[in-house]
């Protein structure tokens, strides 16, 4: 199968010096609107420089909307819709060829112009179903505008048009197979595009079996699609349109490649500038290309949420405490707060990958990060688990 466009086939050097340039300008454009004025006055050399700009969250973007409704006084020109997530948060939308990005991925599931989606994702206030339609559109699909629940109207469509594709969470495609089961309706897809949710081994085993094949794509509201799946089934592609970092959950220092940490995305789409911004999710890179072709990086996945913050004694411990921490000591690698209970009272315990020996050495240093005294164990280097967690609640709440 041909790639959507030769931006898939890139070298890594052109790619690089290629997304440089749109990141110059991206942040040219951020650096004009009244809410995002504050964003940097650095204008990044390598990308490599983007370690030395702030980290955008989503509490962030809620306050500039405040201040310069709707979308922090960027330029809405080229913006047609207005949807909402909780916050509340206004994500745009814009009408134009692929502008979520999410036909690369529908290409990559094997979907064109022969096709009929049944689109299931929500077109009620957030945008999911505008990212897909407009994904369809891209590779000359067409679309049934299904949304969410009434399912035995989702099967009659499906039956009656001969919709070949799904597209929606996960999930909800067995409710629909099932019940076309139940009543006895004969369905045409053989392919599904999926995201909003956790694909698992044993449901892509079994859409398998019922003769469809399954990929799954990493999108959000405010970014569109960063990643997706190919044929090859090998971690997730990025998407050509956007940057993405893995830096250590609390900060904006980049990982080691390999290493569990929260994902930051850099938008290239010139009409909604978002720079390095924090998506509050938990993946890694991975090593080398993928056998189907594509050139560009790739994710595990999604491995869980970076926001770990947890109240221990009655006071909030957050990632980027811990981070503050490992920072003060320049031979100490990595540490975990972890929250346990004694009996009926709370205790923290705070291990430290290091060198050292004498605990003692951290714990003034823990109580001024920290705000609370804790018991300190030291471990080698290396030995805490690369799951992206600096803090891991061990309380049941049974």
């Amino acid at each position: 199968m041909t790639h959507f466009d030769a931006l898939e086939t890139r070298s890594a050097d052109q790619r690089e010096a290629d997304q440089l340039a749109q990141l110059q300008a991206q942040i040219a454009r951020a650096i004009t609107a009244p809410g995002t004025s504050r964003i940097t006055d650095f204008m990044p050399q390598s990308l490599a420089d983007m370690a030395k700009l702030p980290i955008l969250r989503k509490s962030d973007l809620s306050a500039w909307q405040k201040e310069n409704p709707p979308f922090g006084g960027i330029d809405t020109s080229n913006i047609v819709h207005i949807f909402q997530s909780p916050g509340p948060i206004y994500e745009p939308g814009g009408t134009s060829h692929d502008w979520w990005r999410m036909g690369r991925f529908l290409h990559a599931c094997g979907i064109g112009a022969a096709d009929i989606v049944q689109n299931c994702f929500s077109y009620h206030l957030t945008p999911a179903g505008m990212i897909f339609e407009n994904g369809a559109r891209a590779v000359g699909a067409r679309v049934i505008p299904a949304g969410t629940g009434q399912t035995e109207l989702q099967v009659r469509a499906a039956a009656d048009i001969g919709a070949t594709v799904y597209a929606g969470t996960p999930d909800f495609l067995k409710v629909i197979l099932d019940k076309a089961d139940t009543m006895g309706g004969r369905l045409r897809i053989t392919r599904a595009a999926l995201g909003g949710g956790a694909l698992f081994p044993s449901l892509r085993s079994e859409y398998a079996d019922r003769g469809i094949a399954a990929l799954q794509c990493y999108a959000t509201a405010d970014l569109g699609n960063v990643a997706y799946e190919s044929s090859a089934m090998e971690g997730m592609i990025l998407d050509e349109g956007v940057i993405v970092e893995i830096v250590r959950p609390g900060t904006g220092d980049p990982v080691a490649p390999g290493e569990v940490g929260e994902v930051i995305v850099t938008t290239l789409n010139p009409d909604y500038p978002l720079i390095r911004f924090a998506t509050g999710d938990l993946s890694a890179m991975m090593e080398g290309q993928s056998s189907c072709g594509r050139t560009n990086a790739r994710i595990k996945g999604w491995m869980g949420r970076a926001d770990q913050t947890t109240k221990i004694k009655g006071m909030f411990v957050r990632p980027e405490q811990v981070a503050a921490f490992v920072a003060a000591h320049d031979e100490v690698t990595r540490a975990r707060v972890i929250a346990s209970r004694n009996g009926e009272m709370d205790e923290m315990t705070v291990r430290v990958e290091t060198r050292a020996s004498n605990p003692a050495l951290y714990e003034g240093t823990i109580l001024e990060t920290l705000k609370l005294r804790g018991k300190v164990e030291l471990v080698p280097p290396g030995s805490l688990p690369n799951d992206g967690k600096v803090i891991e609640d061990l309380r049941n709440y049974d």
